[in-house]
């Protein structure tokens, strides 16, 4: 059956009690992920997929980005026909303590500008 029209869209997303330390890893693993939750903590706000540096294809990003959902990394959610994406990081802090902020700092020491994949 189709959805009504005016149904609002939603994504599936784990709850923190689901975050999986290696599931996580792997999602991390990937540079372009990596830059991508870089670019978003430097952001400090919730981003549409299209403000992301990344150097792939659409559809390649989507990917990149539904992982990173799956895995519990990022929220994302439709304003009107733009999809946002913001760090889910109180609740893997809550699951992880300094995980992600390790993460963060250690890409960004790898890297002379975090945004920039592989």
């Amino acid at each position: 059956m189709a959805r009504p029209r005016t149904a609002p869209r939603g994504l599936e997303h784990p709850g923190p009690d689901e975050f999986s330390l290696q599931r996580l890893l792997e999602a991390l693993v990937d540079p372009v992920r990596r830059a991508a939750v870089c670019q978003l903590a430097q952001a400090g706000r919730d981003m549409s997929c299209g403000a992301f540096d990344m150097p792939v294809s659409r559809s390649t990003a989507t990917h990149h980005f539904s992982v990173l959902r799956e895995a519990g990394v990022i929220h994302q959610y439709y304003v009107g026909t733009m999809k946002m994406n913001g760090l889910r990081t109180a609740e893997l802090e809550a699951r992880f303590p300094g995980l992600l902020q390790t993460l963060i700092s250690a890409e960004d020491r790898e890297r002379s500008n975090c945004g920039r994949p592989g």
